[in-house]
């Protein structure tokens, strides 16, 4: 995953602009949902990618750390020339954040939890959750199905995860995880870490809001 978003890191902001108008108003929506919930707050953002959550994020939180483990896409991010008083950005890897200065009262996985191997999903939520605060706000989105949106999934004999055959513009073809999720899905798995649980799934995107108890 970590070669793949390192070669993809200047593409990736392209997942974003969609021709399909449904895709773009869901799109929107989904940047309102997450503006409203993190609003005032010290947020801990996982997986930042090129930064184009972050920007958004930051023009309603009080101030982001937004973290990723690939140098190429942090500097794509660090690029845009955000306030400093207001994003900070630190490499770091999802799955060890212990060192990541806080504190916070919010988190924020933007694309991210589809990459999660579902045998570490239970490590990532609780690392995770262990740097917020409690009663902290966490807001998570990704993409819902959609077959013609980036190949068919597959998945490999004996695995929980499903794949996909993804070719960057240099031709390249890799083979990522690339998990989805129902409404049924994400309640079952976060109904028993989470308060004030609310699921939205659309069809091109999903978005989970909750809180810590």
């Amino acid at each position: 995953m970590q070669f793949y978003y390192s070669r993809r890191a200047r593409e990736h902001e392209s997942a974003y602009h969609h021709d399909d108008p449904a895709c773009r108003s869901e799109l929107v929506e989904l940047e309102r949902c997450m503006q409203g919930a993190l609003n005032g707050c010290d947020v801990l953002e996982i997986a930042c990618g090129a930064g184009y959550w972050t920007e958004r994020a930051a023009a309603a939180a009080r101030r982001v750390t937004a973290t990723d483990m690939t140098m190429e896409s942090l500097d794509i991010a660090i690029a845009r020339d955000l306030s400093p008083d207001k994003v900070r950005f630190i490499r770091a890897d999802a799955f060890a954040l212990e060192k990541v200065p806080g504190p916070f009262n919010a988190g924020l996985a933007a694309f991210w939890l589809s990459h999660v191997p579902k045998s570490r999903l239970n490590d990532f939520l609780d690392g995770f959750h262990a740097r917020l605060d409690p009663g902290a706000v966490v807001f998570m989105a990704d993409h819902s199905y959609v077959e013609e949106a980036g190949g068919e999934l597959f998945q490999r004999e004996s695995e929980e995860d499903t794949y996909k055959l993804r070719t960057l513009s240099d031709g390249t073809r890799q083979e990522i995880i690339k998990n989805c999720y129902r409404a049924d899905d994400l309640i079952g798995l976060f109904t028993p870490r989470a308060t004030e649980l609310q699921v939205q799934v659309s069809s091109c995107f999903w978005w989970v809001r909750y809180r810590l108890p």
